[in-house]
């Protein structure tokens, strides 16, 4: 079975949030993605899946430009944002990542406070013009991230002082505190042991009630659990997008059946 191949179109499905098309990444003269179609839908947790190396998280870093910041990364094709194209030479980067938030696979709280922390995005993107307005946006992420109950009364203690698991949940409260849209989650529990792997996974849960979430994961596993959407990776190619349980039971790709059976991988 061929690749997925769709027409360069617009954004027509109100519940498509971003739509890819055609779109290939280039490290000099090497194709690392290929003729990548996909429409990531509204409020919805998409998993891409894959063998490592296989493209997902160059793909990843596509939908707010984190390659940007790579020298010799090159993309071409078009990804719109509500029908928007976020390559423009108008659209701002720095912009685009307060709409379309990023959690990275390890924790990496700033060396400030637990407040100061997800205070940073709201003070350096204007959205709050008074202390009762930021100390309100900070409350409301860390309720979002399922952490204010454990962090309420040391909100001035050192972020880098909490566990594994609280340190990731202060990035994802950190992320959602400049009120993205699409919150992107590059292998966002692969450093942390089960328990907090738990705590993330049923957070990621509840947060596609406010977002739309897109995880690169590593674990079938935990994407069968957090996700509605998958899409399989393989060797630069986008091989199939479908609903998580019908890409898991009964996928249409042979190659997607090696990999979830793990004759690849």
């Amino acid at each position: 079975m061929k690749d997925i191949q769709l027409e360069n179109r617009a954004v027509t499905d109100e519940k498509t949030k971003i739509a890819a098309n055609n779109v290939n990444v280039y490290y000099g003269d090497t194709r690392a993605i290929k003729d990548v179609n996909i429409d990531i839908k509204s409020r919805t947790v998409t998993a891409f899946i894959g063998p490592s190396g296989c493209g997902k998280s160059t793909f990843l870093r596509c939908l707010n430009r984190m390659n940007d910041t790579i020298d010799s990364c090159r993309v071409e094709g078009r990804i719109l944002l509500d029908n928007e194209d976020i390559y423009d030479t108008k659209v701002d980067p720095v912009q685009l990542r307060a709409k379309v938030g990023m959690v990275f696979q390890k924790p990496n709280p700033f060396p400030k406070s637990i407040y100061d922390n997800v205070a940073y995005g709201p003070r350096i993107h204007g959205l709050a013009s008074k202390k009762a307005d930021l100390d309100g946006i900070v409350e409301d992420s860390l309720r979002k991230a399922a952490l204010w109950d454990e962090v309420k009364d040391r909100l001035q203690a050192p972020g880098t002082g909490l566990s594994g698991g609280q340190q990731q949940r202060l990035c994802i409260a950190r992320a959602i505190a400049t009120s993205p849209e699409v919150l992107l989650m590059d292998e966002p529990c692969s450093a942390l042991d089960p328990i907090a792997t738990a705590q993330v996974e049923e957070l990621i849960d509840g947060l596609r009630t406010n977002f739309s979430v897109v995880i690169v994961t590593h674990s079938m596993q935990q994407a069968a659990r957090v996700s509605q959407q998958t899409a399989f990776f393989h060797l630069g190619n986008l091989v199939e997008l479908g609903d998580t349980d019908h890409v898991f039971t009964n996928p249409t790709d042979p190659r997607t059946e090696s990999y979830i059976t793990g004759r690849i991988g």
